[in-house]
């Protein structure tokens, strides 16, 4: 979503194939809570180099599973596609966030993975993975740890648009993406939105229309401040109450 790190915006294609153990976002990424010599051999498994330019996929609906995906910079929406052919956008995700393990199971993807904008992607053999977490007990529950988010993530949005008002569907959205960026050190109270208003429709169940209507809407009660893709947060806990969410500001949410 067009965020850069205060300290650490890549300037060149070299700087973006920095070692897992400094990287800015392994906090938030695989390599999170493991000893020094465990983030050394993963990162020697990880190819750090890869660049995929806006609307370059990282894989596609029937593709056969062979690799994890991290975010490393910029953001990546993953879909899939209805009876009629139509996308149907399943998530958004930013630096430090885990693709492709729907596929685990199955053996094939079954969504596609594409770049909002240029984005620097981290990947890594699962197979190998799999080596590692056989001797490496944490990196195996790491990665259970990542399950777990996925599927909550998924009961998340079953609750977001089974039990939710359009407004407060739209409310939470922000909220919940300000927290995320706020985890990876970035400012929570204003960021740019790399997915298009269409885009966020399609993931929340609402029209073009009903968004934008909406956005406007709560730029008149002075809650946002919105110009184009940028999104400032005027009043986080006004916002909270038209999501319906309990103010408890120190909560963190895992929601693509």
């Amino acid at each position: 979503m067009s965020q850069s790190h205060p300290a650490n915006r890549p300037s060149t294609m070299e700087s973006l194939s920095c070692a897992c153990s400094v990287c800015s976002m392994a906090l938030n990424c695989l390599c999170k809570d493991l000893d020094a010599v465990l983030k050394t051999q993963l990162e020697n498994e990880v190819l750090r180099n890869r660049v995929v330019n806006r609307g370059q996929a990282l894989f596609e609906i029937g593709d056969t599973f062979q690799r994890l995906y991290a975010v490393r910079s910029g953001s990546v929406k993953v879909y899939s596609l209805i009876d009629n052919g139509e996308e149907q956008v399943m998530g958004f995700y930013l630096p430090g966030e885990l693709l492709g393990l729907e596929a685990i199971d199955q053996g094939v993807h079954e969504c596609s993975a594409v770049a909002l904008e240029t984005s620097s992607i981290c990947e890594v053999k699962f197979k190998r993975l799999e080596q590692l977490c056989s001797v490496q007990p944490a990196l195996q529950q790491r990665l259970h740890r990542l399950y777990a988010r996925e599927i909550a993530r998924d009961y998340a949005m079953l609750q977001l648009l089974g039990r939710k008002s359009a407004e407060q569907r739209l409310a939470n959205f922000l909220l919940h993406l300000s927290r995320r960026f706020a985890d990876r050190g970035y400012s929570a109270e204003e960021f740019n939105l790399s997915m298009s208003r269409h885009e966020i429709g399609n993931y929340l169940g609402l029209a073009l229309e009903t968004v934008s209507r909406l956005l406007a809407r709560f730029q008149e009660q002075k809650l946002i401040e919105v110009k184009r893709r940028h999104v400032r947060l005027l009043k986080r806990q006004a916002l909270a109450v038209v999501a319906g969410e309990p103010l408890n500001p120190v909560v963190r949410h895992h929601y693509h």
